[in-house]
């Protein structure tokens, strides 16, 4: 496998292009007094846009991202790009970390020094990482599909090319939203490869075999069970159409960078610890720097594709089926609704569990201090 050092440089005709389609955005109506009740607020959006077109410096969040080793690689005829950050320590494990959607490696940025360099912020340096963070396929700078079939199987298969090319025979594997589907996939088809595997998330599609018969279920999974249905009634619009008709909802997002914003930055307050107001757990430069990736690469369509090649390959366990290799859970209570252990038990090998007392879905962003802590405890 070559590998190549990779800069992130965009032209500068995007950036100018980029500033037309945002002074010519074309705005909605909406019911006074509203709020975030009918989806993305429109006096929050229009502020956001208007930052991003006048205000935000795409050169100096360019700069923050080439501070870290980013590379490119062929995979298995696949494009992947990647930050790999060695570890300052005695011996450092091994750990590939995997994002998820709406995001990208940028979630990563914060945790990424606390796991290679635990000395420098107050942990032991003989628990230091080699820190692998991929950009999945179709998302940021690695390749867009062009075939069927990207699903979390076919990933999780890339990821381990990937690390047995960076020389990494054992490794563990880490990841919320799609990071721990492909964490999963890693844990049950590699078992020889992977140490463990850590999610701070427990993969959408994931049903472990019950049997015949609902009735050994406990009350805390019939409860589950009712909230996650309830929670896709009333949440779960983005998710039906990206896994039903990913394409008719991408001529939209790719050609209007307001629309893209609206879509993706309703996601990081409803997902996230915020209380209702994003800002309190990021920052517009912070947003903006992931939606200016989605548009500068032109992956909003890829990206959501992995829901449409998940609903023809979802995680379900047969009889018998199960993640053998041992699994931590961090669960932040702010994340959609999560499984009782019981439920989670029925297909991986949990051997650590953390309640968190704050966070949500973007737990990395969120609470990197925190998430860096319980991995190193795993």
């Amino acid at each position: 496998m070559e590998v190549e050092p990779y800069t992130v440089s965009i032209p500068q005709a995007m950036l100018d292009e980029l500033h037309e389609r945002l002074a010519h955005t074309r705005w909605p109506d909406e019911i006074p007094t509203t709020g975030w009740e009918y989806g993305a607020d429109l006096t929050y959006m229009t502020d956001l846009v208007e930052y991003w077109r006048t205000r935000f410096d795409w050169r100096t969040q360019e700069r923050a991202i080439n501070a870290f080793a980013h590379f490119r690689a062929i995979v298995a005829g696949v494009g992947i790009h990647f930050i790999h950050e060695k570890g300052r320590g005695p011996a450092p494990i091994p750990i590939i970390i995997t994002h998820g959607w709406p995001g990208s490696f940028l979630e990563m940025l914060r945790l990424i020094p606390l796991l290679t360099d635990p000395a420098s912020h107050g942990a032991d340096p003989r628990d230091a990482f080699d820190v692998i963070v991929p950009s999945l396929p179709g998302f940021s700078f690695s390749d867009r599909p062009a075939q069927r079939g990207m699903s979390n199987f076919r990933i999780a298969d890339l990821w381990a090319t990937l690390m047995d090319g960076l020389g990494y025979p054992r490794y563990g594997a880490q990841g919320g939203d799609w990071g721990a589907s492909v964490a999963t996939v890693l844990g049950m088809a590699y078992p020889a490869n992977v140490i463990g595997i850590h999610l701070n998330f427990i993969p959408g599609s994931y049903m472990p075999y019950v049997g015949a018969s609902a009735r050994s279920l406990s009350d805390a999974e019939r409860s589950f069970l009712k909230e996650m249905n309830e929670w896709a009634a009333t949440e779960g619009g983005y998710w039906q159409i990206q896994r039903t008709r990913p394409q008719t909802l991408a001529y939209g997002l790719n050609d209007s960078p307001a629309g893209l914003a609206a879509w993706i930055v309703e996601k990081f307050r409803a997902w996230s610890d915020c209380g209702g107001d994003v800002e309190r757990r990021f920052t517009k430069d912070a947003l903006l720097t992931n939606l200016a990736i989605y548009w500068f690469t032109q992956t909003i369509h890829s990206s959501c594709r992995l829901y449409f090649e998940t609903r023809h390959r979802p995680l379900h366990f047969d009889e018998g089926e199960r993640v053998t290799v041992p699994c931590g859970i961090a669960h932040f209570p702010r994340e959609a609704p999560f499984p009782p252990r019981e439920w989670v038990e029925r297909g991986y090998t949990v051997t650590h569990w953390s309640e968190m007392e704050r966070g949500g879905h973007f737990a990395a962003m969120e609470e990197p201090e925190v998430l860096a802590d319980d991995i190193r405890t795993f």
